[in-house]
């Protein structure tokens, strides 16, 4: 990982303090649902940890715009919450079946396959009641573009398109146009949602949203070339989810279609392309270029 990308930034400092108080929100964004075996259902699943890099980038591009990230954070759990959800449904039987997620046994496999399906649409109907109901502050027109954008990210347009896409390519032969399809759909639009979203709450110009549709589409590649990479090369134990399934499930990933090595080359230079975006904002876009050099650079 890259500590900091200009002198007299903290990066490792700056990720801890903004991934406590995301954690703090999420805590406080599940009240006493009923059922309780709901709540305990959703609860398992969006506080079990991990690096929170959706929610923080919502609030580093918040902040780029020069917007108070407290105005971002119901927008940021609401990301995090879509993201959850993507992951519970996704590791069901009927999709990547996954017994291990986050280090721990996934939703479905504690709760049964019922309540997971539940807990996933519960919580994805909460995200919109986080930005549309628990934003206060926020001008209901920026709101509403959040609301749009989300719509977008999260349903056929977006992840839940580029999933489908992904099933039906199971043990067939893919191009890369196909396979970076897949990602941009099923990775990459909650990765633009985060940071467009986190924007418009700020009220940035379209120049400053364009640049960032180009950062996010980088970052969000780049992404998905290393998570590839890692499902080769790392452990179940480090990774905290299951190594090698995309192997077992026959699915063309990265490595397979151009080798670990040119897979590298090409994250390298798509997160060279998405900090090249920030240039004329380099000044403020310390975190989303820090952000950049973290998702290329981890190890899990």
């Amino acid at each position: 990982m890259t500590a900091a990308v200009s002198t007299g930034f903290d990066f490792a400092a700056y990720l801890e303090a903004a991934r406590r108080q995301v954690e703090a929100a999420l805590d406080a964004s599940l009240g006493p649902e009923r059922p309780e075996s709901l709540r305990e259902a959703m609860r398992y699943s969006l506080l079990a940890g991990g690096k929170r890099l959706r929610p923080i980038l919502c609030l580093a591009a918040c902040e780029l715009a020069g917007g108070e990230a407290a105005l971002a954070m119901p927008t940021a759990v609401a990301l995090e919450m879509v993201h959850t959800m993507s992951l519970i449904h996704d590791d069901l039987p009927a999709m990547d079946n996954d017994d291990l997620r986050r280090g721990r046994p996934t939703n479905h496999k504690v709760y049964g396959e019922a309540n997971a399906i539940l807990a996933g649409d519960a919580l994805l109907t909460r995200a919109f009641e986080m930005v549309a109901l628990r934003s206060p502050g926020v001008p209901a027109e920026r709101l509403l573009a959040v609301v749009a954008e989300l719509s977008l990210a999260s349903g056929a347009p977006g992840l839940v398109g580029g999933q489908v896409v992904d099933l039906e390519c199971e043990g067939k032969s893919v191009d890369l146009d196909t396979l970076e399809y897949i990602h941009l759909h099923k990775t990459g639009a909650l990765l633009r949602a985060c940071v467009l979203c986190g924007a418009q709450i700020a009220g940035a110009s379209s120049e400053l949203l364009g640049a960032l549709g180009t950062y996010a589409r980088g970052i969000g590649l780049a992404f998905q070339i290393i998570d590839d990479i890692l499902d080769v090369t790392a452990s179940s134990e480090v990774l905290g989810k299951t190594a090698g399934k995309d192997l077992t499930a026959d699915k063309t990933t990265y490595p397979k279609l151009l080798g670990l090595d040119e897979s590298r080359r090409r994250a390298g230079a798509l997160v060279t392309e998405a900090k090249t975006a920030l240039t004329p904002w380099s000044d403020r876009a310390a975190p989303l270029l820090a952000l950049a050099d973290y998702i290329i650079g981890r190890d899990r």
